[in-house]
């Protein structure tokens, strides 16, 4: 089984491309996600974390998440490998989203988000999608 459940702060917005082959539309960002614990005497730890969304999660993404957002993403791990133009090989793993949250309160989100989509966004792959309340984010 490869699922990966985080809770982190976008780094900066989103970067939303089209494919060439067929102009589906990704997302790309990072999110910070803090380490459970901390040495004695050390600031608390941080990993930055690749995330990819792809279609009308992605497009969902682009739409209502920005910077400084706290954000919860379930999904799977993915490795990959490409060549540059120089001949370098680089080795990339990122997490692709299955299912985003909005994991900051009420107060600190845009309201009309909330009225209008709940709490949580999980593309089904397909060209739509399942919304739920407030009442049913797992933190």
């Amino acid at each position: 089984m490869n699922k990966v459940c985080l809770i982190g702060r976008l780094t900066k917005d989103p970067e939303v491309r089209y494919t060439q082959t067929n102009n589906t539309l990704v997302a790309s960002f990072n999110i910070a996600v803090n380490r459970r614990f901390v040495r004695e005497g050390e600031e608390r730890q941080a990993d930055f974390i690749p995330i990819v969304a792809w279609s009308k999660t992605g497009e969902f993404v682009s739409k209502y998440f920005q910077k400084g957002q706290q954000v919860g993403i379930v999904g799977r791990i993915q490795t990959r490998n490409y060549e540059d133009d120089n001949g370098q090989k680089h080795y990339v793993t990122e997490i692709i989203a299955e299912e985003v949250y909005f994991a900051d309160s009420k107060r600190n989100s845009s309201e009309s988000v909330f009225e209008e989509y709940g709490s949580t966004f999980s593309g089904n792959g397909q060209n739509d999608f399942e919304v739920s309340g407030t009442d049913d984010l797992p933190f």
